[in-house]
């Protein structure tokens, strides 16, 4: 059976996600965890060093200017990381994803160099978070609480990160049964979430270290 973007997207609908055991795999397994690791939006962990790193606004972040570099550099093995499950098709289909409206990256600069990221799939109010890289540090981190603020603004009220790990407990991550899951996700896609908070990309770029503090004001005001 030809898997098209229609394809990707129902599975998603219904909890799954395609993995490749290895990056040179050709085989796509669907996964679906008995147990699902999330991420709070509005009430994400955001350490005291990494407030000094927004506050410094050290970085500068974009949103979907460079989807595919993105994709490219989470699918990059490394020491530590000698494989990774974005094979070529998975690559492919998630630019094409990007293409059509339902794949975002988020972007981490220093100067012209390409540092940090993320990207991740939108469908109602649910983002899935895919994969994220960095070659400086906090940068990762800086896109994450930049992922957060759009989708606080956004409507957004499901963050999904697939497996828990402890990588994600410092962010406050929580973890959910596959069957509250399957609720918590059914009731997520109806709602009526927009990534580019009513605006663009280019506005959304432009205006991310704004947006960011307004996502951190807001937090410090009902904490």
């Amino acid at each position: 059976m030809e898997i098209t973007t229609d394809t990707i997207l129902n599975a998603y609908a219904q909890g799954y996600f395609p993995m490749a055991a290895e990056h040179d795999f050709q085989k796509i397994e669907w996964i679906l965890p008995s147990i699902r690791g999330l991420l709070p939006i509005k009430d994400i962990h955001i350490s005291k060093s990494l407030l000094r790193v927004l506050n410094k606004k050290v970085y500068r972040v974009t949103v979907d200017t460079a989807f595919q570099k993105v994709i490219d550099a989470c699918a990059v093995t490394k020491e530590g990381r000698e494989q990774t499950w974005i094979n070529l098709k998975i690559r492919d289909w998630f630019i094409e994803l990007h293409t059509q409206g339902f794949a975002h990256s988020i972007e981490v600069w220093k100067n012209d160099e390409l540092v940090g990221g993320l990207y991740g799939l939108a469908l109602g109010g649910v983002f899935c978070g895919e994969s994220m890289f960095s070659t400086a540090t906090n940068a990762s981190k800086v896109a994450l609480v930049h992922l957060a603020a759009i989708l606080h603004k956004g409507g957004f009220v499901l963050l999904d990160a697939q497996f828990p790990n402890p990588h994600l407990e410092q962010f406050g991550a929580y973890e959910m049964a596959h069957d509250d899951y399957a609720v918590a996700l059914n009731e997520a896609l109806s709602v009526q979430a927009d990534f580019y908070c009513g605006s663009s990309a280019e506005t959304v770029s432009e205006g991310s270290d704004l947006l960011v503090s307004e996502f951190l004001q807001s937090r410090s005001q009902t904490s």
